[in-house]
């Protein structure tokens, strides 16, 4: 008789129990996809931060070979006193 009730009870709740899992199941994967696309975007965004950081930087080198030694003292010495003021 306790076999049958529990059986009977058990035909019932076991479908709400698998619904349950699987939302469960379905939430880790979705927040998982959601931190690993934002890690990708994060790299993707570092990537261009260091490629516009060494344009930049070819761009300050090609300026510093035009200019003179007078010129590039000139400008070094501006730039401390544009620092100084900050």
């Amino acid at each position: 008789m306790i076999t049958g009730f529990v059986a009977n009870i058990w035909g019932r709740v076991w479908p709400y129990i698998a619904a349950a899992g699987a939302a469960i199941v379905a939430a880790l994967a979705i927040w998982r996809s959601g931190k690993s696309a934002g890690k990708r975007d994060a790299r993707i965004d570092q990537l261009e931060a260091d490629a516009s950081a060494r344009e930049k930087a070819r761009e300050a080198a090609a300026e510093i070979d035009r200019l003179d030694d007078d010129a590039v003292r000139d400008r070094a010495r501006q730039r401390m006193r544009d620092v100084g003021r900050r």
